[in-house]
């Protein structure tokens, strides 16, 4: 085994004590309090009519600290737990099932490495970060009644370890439960059904992406460029905040929880929106061990290389008590060991840069025009994600991905390659200019729905036998397909016009499905009274959602249970999946499986004909992370569907222990914003801006949420203020103004 255990006795308090007391002991030490209350003077909140924080500071690090401290304000519960996971301590709080996500998090960088990388940051990036911990710090100072899981000190090295910001993130595709398997047991789980070891999403999973469209002034009312920024996130894993400063810092949108730049969002002159590009940018390579006397070596080339080992103790929570495991770790120059395959171990190299990371996602937020953004994207380290941009200069662009290792194309990559076999190595990092973009198309718009980049501009899009194979594997999905077909007719958009194309309730998927259920009942005519009831709402359907559909929900209910249970063959995309249901399929299956559907629906709701705003709901009781859900508790009808449908407006809901379908994931922080000589922009977020339930901004948005009913942004010091509801300094009671 690769582990040695100890079982300690210590009460978990007492445990959590001794990791911070040296640290808690100087964060409230007077000298220490003095330099956070001036920081704390240079910088002030306004908090505006949906709570929304506008942080004013002198410098940027007076802005980051105002941020973090604001963000705290929030849901420091979301802050904490966000720096557990990322630097590898939730098993501290969760327990043993969370250790081999700890364990993931230590083999790419130990508390060491992370520290290393602060002390090496630029200057400036150095004041950032210390400014993010204190900023925190000095909230929990100020804040006694609140009690942490387990983090009573922030240290400015653990932005390191969480530089990007995206929702499933490259280290999220390797997959702890093979960790677990090497780490803990010496065990090859093999590989899975894609041929490798890395983590892929079930196939109805609701999809973890984004959609992002850039239009240009032709198709404006204005004239002027115009960016949706939509993302497909987990409800609640970001807030809304603006970030200004007298350094040219003036950003405003969605903050992953604990970070200190603006992650998809906007200034005066430009915006920016990430979707999940899905690239190829994370490798697998099979190493062949050798063991001399007693030393372990991995075979390259002709030569034998030493593996690197090292000891990794991680606590964990079991009851009241804490233990330890220590692991000894293995590493390779591609990387960390990950899992095995029969007598190879495996190395898994991705993209690990934090400095670099973190100087791309802040200097972003300050750019000014097309130039320099480019210049920024050079840094090549948004490894996970396309971005979509817009600016005022009435330029928009598409960048899918940003991070390429250049390989050699006799190797398949898209499964775990020879490690022995130096060819096989990283040959260097693609430049900018060689990956795929979109800039300026003739036909004046882009979209990504984490759809191919094929696409992406109409006929005016990249095409896909002038790039590497691994540079745009992406299929083509529902929604992509539902994006082009409205923006190919959008003109004359404004801001409500393209809230409206960007919640538009057609459904594609169901537009291929259903009439291959239509014809098979009318090709097998059934004797089933009930049955044909059914099929007459489902034939006379628009493929439309909306709440009171009754036709969208057999249609949800009956592909689903067509995905469960159907016939189609392994390995089929989802949109070859729903052709094959529709023409494939024996008919006798498909009508099965619809009467099936109908029966489901009557016995878990009373009527077949039930609408779908009965059954797909918001709901939220709690701040806590993981949500309770309850049938008999108040919830909110939404008319909105899935994204694996093609539904641009991405609601994914699923049963709780509950008839009902709650939404978890999907449309969360939305904006539409038009550039021109001064910004403007609407936003929405699911729920509030606030994590506490007796906040007047824990649900003040839940019903506009429901009713697609946007907030106009204030983004001018003159608007926010009109708007201000409280106006205070980090540390002071807020003083209301409305």
């Amino acid at each position: 085994m690769h582990y040695f255990r100890k079982n300690t006795t210590l009460v978990f308090l007492f445990i959590s004590l001794l990791f911070s007391c040296a640290s808690s002991e100087k964060a409230v030490s007077a000298k220490q309090v003095e330099k956070w209350e001036q920081q704390a003077a240079r910088v002030t909140i306004i908090r505006d009519d949906f709570g929304v924080p506008h942080i004013y500071g002198k410098t940027d690090a007076d802005a980051v600290f105002g941020l973090l401290y604001a963000q705290c304000e929030d849901d420091f519960n979301r802050v904490e737990r966000n720096y557990l996971w990322a630097i590898g301590r939730l098993a501290e709080v969760e327990g043993e099932e969370m250790l081999y996500s700890d364990l993931r998090a230590r083999l790419y960088m130990t508390k060491e490495e992370a520290i290393r990388n602060y002390e090496k940051s630029p200057a400036w990036l150095k004041t950032l970060c210390n400014a993010f911990a204190d900023g925190i710090n000095y909230y929990l100072h100020t804040h006694p009644e609140v009690k942490p899981k387990l983090l009573t000190h922030f240290e400015p090295w653990m932005p390191m370890y969480f530089s990007e910001g995206s929702i499933g993130g490259d280290i999220e595709s390797v997959s702890t439960a093979r960790i677990k398997a090497f780490y803990e047991s010496n065990k090859s789980l093999g590989y899975n059904s894609f041929g490798d070891g890395l983590e892929h999403p079930a196939l109805l999973a609701e999809p973890k992406g984004s959609n992002g469209f850039t239009i240009s002034g032709k198709h404006t009312a204005s004239g002027k460029a115009m960016l949706l920024i939509n993302p497909h996130t987990s409800f609640f894993f970001r807030g809304e905040v603006h970030a200004v400063s007298e350094e040219g810092l003036n950003a405003y949108g969605a903050v992953t929880w604990g970070q200190f730049f603006i992650y998809q969002g906007f200034n005066e002159k430009t915006g920016w929106m990430h979707t999940s590009a899905y690239a190829d940018v994370i490798d697998e390579f099979e190493e062949t061990i050798v063991k001399e006397n007693g030393k372990l070596f991995y075979q390259y080339g002709s030569e034998k290389r030493p593996v690197t080992s090292s000891k990794v103790t991680l606590a964990y929570k079991d009851g009241g008590e804490v233990k330890e495991k220590t692991f000894t770790t293995f590493r390779t120059h591609h990387g960390p060991i990950t899992h095995q395959n029969g007598d190879k171990w495996v190395a898994t190299a991705l993209m690990w840069k934090p400095v670099e990371a973190l100087t791309q996602s802040y200097t972003r937020t300050k750019k000014s025009n097309l130039k320099e953004f480019n210049e920024m994207m050079k840094i090549r380290t948004n490894s996970s994600n396309g971005t979509v941009y817009a600016d005022a200069d009435g330029n928009i662009a598409y960048y899918h991905g940003n991070f390429f290792p250049r390989r050699d194309p006799a190797f398949d990559y898209t499964k775990p390659v020879d490690g022995s076999n130096p060819k096989t190595d990283w040959q260097g990092i693609h430049p900018l200019e060689e990956t795929i973009i979109v800039t300026n198309p003739a036909n004046g718009w882009i979209q990504n729905c984490n759809s191919t980049p094929f696409t992406s501009a109409g006929e005016y899009s990249p095409k896909k036998e002038n790039y590497p194979v691994y540079m745009g594997q992406s299929p083509e999905n529902f929604r992509g397909i539902h994006a082009v077909r409205l923006l190919k007719k959008a003109n004359d958009l404004t801001l409500d016009k393209l809230i409206k194309l960007a919640y538009d309730p057609y459904l594609p998927a169901f537009e291929v499905l259903i009439p291959g259920l239509v014809k098979a009942y009318d090709a097998q005519k059934p004797n089933d009274p009930r049955l044909k009831e059914a099929l007459d709402v489902m034939r006379n359907w628009d493929f439309a959602v909306s709440k009171e559909s009754v036709p969208m929900s057999l249609a949800h209910f009956y592909a689903t249970n067509l995905f469960k249970n159907g016939s189609a063959p392994q390995g089929l995309s989802l949109i070859d999946r729903i052709t094959y249901y529709a023409n494939t399929a024996p008919e006798k299956e498909r009508l099965e499986i619809f009467s099936q559907t109908v029966a489901q629906v009557e016995k878990d709701f009373g009527n077949w004909r039930t609408p779908w705003g009965e059954i797909n709901r918001y709901q939220r009781l709690t701040g806590d992370i993981k949500q309770p859900f309850n049938d008999a508790a108040p919830s909110i009808p939404v008319g909105m569907a899935s994204g694996n449908w093609g539904a641009l407006a991405s609601f994914g809901s699923s049963a709780y222990n509950t008839k009902r379908l709650y939404g978890t994931l999907g449309n969360s922080f939305v904006a539409v914003v038009e550039f021109g000589d001064k910004v403007k922009a609407k936003t929405l977020l699911a729920g509030g801006q606030s994590g506490d339930p007796k906040s007047p901004h824990f649900s003040d948005q839940a019903q506009r949420y429901a009713d697609v009913q946007f907030k106009d942004v204030a983004y001018y010091r003159e608007d926010v203020e009109k708007r201000a509801e409280a106006t205070y300094h980090p540390g002071q009671k807020p003083t209301r103004t409305k």
